[in-house]
């Protein structure tokens, strides 16, 4: 059960797969956003639990497949919304052909998606599809209520959660649910692992919050504070709202309704401003409670120790990025 084989199998399983056909404009920006790369950590979930519930993960490389196409199609609308000109360092689709091609090619990957349950008996087809329906449309949601926020001057934290649970801890929880379901477990165990993922997830979306005004440049793999730049309403921003003084709020406010050209000042005080306010350590404590949240959940399930163990360490791998 060691990660990097499930990375390296799901990776051979993705080389083998044909990508183009005609019309060659429709899927070559498929394949160019698939291959561009990243830490496949969705499909490796689906793997890990398939292998957990019934040993044999390979069965569930076509539900692993459907949750890499479906989060890349994600990305490549996210960065069209965005108007974003790179991704992992290159061309995003829309830069790189256009954006009717990013928008077709787009609608083309979420049909191919659900495509790939078909190679699951009609049961496990409908288990899948209905999952997979119901998640696809809370992404959706998430990215509205993501978009609605940055012309909102009153969102509270527990929107701000329950949007980043949408935009992202819905699928971490789906890919692993995936598994469960592919491997015919009980489903008090499907849903206790969705449970796990879902707050792994909450956990994991807020220590990227904190990496990305904390973290190390040179590791981090993304421009630290990058959601500064852009105004992003994080937790961080609105924890500092709650806690606060006059001068330090009207500040915040006021640097968080500018776009500059030079954003570097604008940096260095608002950071000052979050850690005068003691906000790395309430955002870490928001961390530790959702990762122990998503603990407290193995306990639950049928399985043996070990296998907890193995859920546990990878959690915990996610939860201790050194960056």
């Amino acid at each position: 059960m060691d990660i990097s084989n499930y990375q390296k199998d799901f990776i051979e399983y993705l080389a083998s797969t044909k990508w183009v056909k005609e019309p060659v404009n429709l899927y070559e920006p498929i394949e160019y956003i698939i291959k561009l790369g990243g830490k496949r950590m969705r499909p490796v979930l689906t793997l890990m639990a398939a292998d957990i519930f019934s040993g044999a993960y390979q069965k569930a490389m076509p539900a692993a497949l459907a949750i890499e196409v479906f989060h890349n199609f994600t990305l490549i609308h996210d960065d069209i919304m965005d108007d974003a000109p790179l991704r992992r360092g290159k061309d995003t689709v829309h830069e790189k052909w256009d954006l009717n091609t990013g928008i077709l090619s787009g609608d083309a990957m979420l049909i191919l998606a659900y495509q790939y349950f078909e190679n699951y008996e009609p049961v496990v087809f409908q288990k899948l599809a209905k999952l997979f329906s119901k998640t696809a449309l809370e992404v959706c949601d998430g990215q509205q209520l993501d978009v609605d926020f940055e012309t909102r001057s009153d969102v509270t934290i527990e929107e701000y959660i329950n949007m980043i649970r949408l935009k992202t801890s819905v699928l971490v929880a789906a890919a692993l649910k995936m598994g469960a379901l592919v491997s015919n477990t009980s489903e008090t165990n499907a849903n206790l692992i969705y449970e796990f993922g879902l707050n792994l997830g909450l956990a994991f979306q807020l220590q990227d919050d904190y990496l990305d005004a904390f973290g190390n440049p040179e590791t981090f793999g993304k421009q630290v504070g990058g959601d500064i730049m852009e105004n992003k309403k994080t937790f961080l921003y609105l924890k500092s709202l709650e806690v606060a003084n006059e001068q330090d709020r009207s500040k915040l406010q006021f640097y968080y309704n500018q776009k500059l050209a030079d954003n570097s000042y604008k940096i260095t005080e608002v950071l000052r401003i979050f850690e005068q306010n003691d906000i790395p350590i309430l955002i870490k404590e928001q961390i530790k409670k959702y990762t122990e949240k998503a603990f407290e959940t193995l306990f639950l399930i049928n399985i043996s120790d070990q296998k907890k163990q193995i859920l546990k360490n990878f959690g915990l791998s996610l939860m201790n990025r050194n960056v």
